[in-house]
């Protein structure tokens, strides 16, 4: 299924107020309508905006260019995008307190396994969480593939040049020239997200 990337404005200011977890966003193409945009104006305080499932596929033609970033993982190594192309790479952005997340975090962790052999590298984007939380999490899950310390909001307001993630979790698939061909918003359905890194890798 394919969809249009939806214009996200975004400030790193607005980042931070949001603390990296409510990720109160101004959905800049959006209706009044739109789930993403009603919850984040809710003032629920459920710590979350969750997606509404919607898998967005982007053909070859409609991604953009590669992803840019750099990054610090929880354990100080460096993450530059420019390395991503050559292989699949799978982002999911996630907080220790998300119950989404913490549905989703075994089925992540199986198919990191299970793609390993192919290449295919997971990266977790956390926009929230301190170090001690975030491995607490990690140790929790089985979590064996590393995750982005993204509190200050630099790796989202990245992406958002590329395609919003727009929810926690949000889970993107990079293809291998370190493009975006897939998001998932909300929860990475297993058989979903198995089918997303596949397409990937079988192409050139």
């Amino acid at each position: 299924m394919k969809g249009s990337i939806v214009t996200l404005s975004m400030s790193r200011r607005a980042l931070l107020a949001a603390g990296g977890a409510a990720l109160t966003v101004a959905l800049a193409a959006c209706s009044g309508t739109d789930p993403l945009a009603e919850q984040a104006n809710a003032g629920d305080n459920k710590n979350y905006i969750a997606g509404d499932g919607s898998v967005t596929e982007y053909g070859a033609a409609e991604r953009k260019p590669p992803v840019q970033f750099t990054a610090a993982l929880f354990d100080g190594k460096k993450i530059d995008a420019a390395n991503f192309p050559g292989h699949v790479t799978v982002l999911n952005f996630w907080y220790a307190a998300c119950a989404p997340c913490r549905s989703e975090a075994p089925d992540l962790q199986t198919l990191s396994k299970d793609f390993a052999a192919q290449g295919v590298e997971f990266l977790g984007v956390n926009v929230r969480d301190e170090q001690a939380t975030a491995e607490a999490f990690e140790r929790n899950f089985g979590l064996e593939y590393p995750s982005i310390a993204d509190k200050d909001g630099g790796v989202l307001l990245a992406l958002t040049k590329f395609v919003p993630p727009a929810a926690v979790p949000t889970t993107l698939v990079l293809d291998k020239k370190g493009r975006v061909s897939a998001r998932i918003l909300g929860i990475a359905e297993k058989g979903t997200l198995k089918a997303l890194i596949t397409g990937a890798l079988a192409e050139n």
